[in-house]
């Protein structure tokens, strides 16, 4: 365990990576600043860091209208990865007032993407779909059943998930979906992640940020940490960025979250994680 001027840092071996684990501190407001001034401390005290992985909470976005429909649900994994002609991970402005009500910002602004050892180790996962998961649920096996300040890891179950979306007379329901068969229950999409300051929970809003800038979760620290620190975003379903939003579902998907970005290390391997000199 390393102190910085503000932080504490616990130094680890995962797969033979030298590893520094980083949290804000207890009671501190979440937020691209936050998250900026924590990158900014581990990389003055830890000059060569390579690269880094924001494992953690986010929202998710379903879209069951697409086609194939994007079928979210609490506990499954996003990975902030360029799809296309979209970034990895996407800083959106929630826009400004206007006359004719709240409007959003046409295009949100792309940040600097992740090291290329780390999108390759995701790579390699990512064809193994849907069997993906195979590769990382024998690490989250190891630590559903140990204890946290307010209960274990494990599963909340399938029917303690319920989505809302507004049908077309505007009305907000719960959607009817079918439970996952058991072999199928977690699932990890691979697209780009929304990253601002500001917490939503409205569902009017979540759908219209999807729809905006083609994001499939919400989270509130990426977009602070990268362009100080080069990370791969690891994200598990806790919440659908509703007036719903609870921390039921949190202490899971940390979990998936961690256990995914265990996978990644070890298929980074050791040797791999040393840049070329002069890099």
């Amino acid at each position: 365990m390393s102190r910085g001027d503000d932080y504490v840092f616990l130094a680890g071996d995962v797969n033979g990576h030298n590893i520094i684990i980083a949290t804000l501190p207890a009671g501190q407001e979440y937020g691209t600043g936050s998250a900026a001034a924590l990158a900014s401390q581990i990389k003055k005290f830890f000059p060569n860091l390579w690269f880094g992985l924001l494992v953690g909470v986010a929202a998710g976005l379903p879209n069951l209208t697409k086609i194939p429909p994007i079928d979210i649900r609490l506990g499954d994994v996003l990975v902030g990865l360029p799809d296309g002609q979209s970034a990895g991970l996407v800083a959106y402005d929630l826009g400004k007032e206007t006359p004719d009500g709240f409007q959003l910002l046409r295009v949100g602004r792309a940040l600097a993407t992740t090291e290329t050892v780390v999108r390759s180790a995701i790579g390699n996962i990512r064809m193994m779909a849907p069997n993906d998961t195979d590769i990382f649920l024998p690490f989250y096996d190891r630590i559903k059943d140990k204890e946290h300040r307010t209960g274990v890891f494990t599963d909340p179950g399938q029917e303690q998930d319920i989505f809302y979306e507004f049908n077309n007379e505007g009305v907000q329901r719960p959607v009817q979906r079918q439970l996952r068969h058991i072999s199928r229950r977690t699932r990890v999409w691979y697209g780009s992640i929304g990253s601002g300051d500001k917490l939503t929970k409205h569902s009017r809003r979540r759908d219209e940020l999807r729809d905006q800038y083609g994001i499939i979760g919400l989270e509130m620290e990426a977009a602070g940490t990268v362009n100080r620190i080069p990370v791969g975003v690891i994200r598990g379903v806790c919440d659908y960025a509703d007036e719903h939003k609870n921390k039921e579902w949190q202490p899971y998907a940390a979990a998936m979250a961690a256990a995914y970005a265990r996978a990644v290390l070890r298929e980074i391997g050791p040797g791999k994680a040393v840049p070329a000199q002069g890099s």
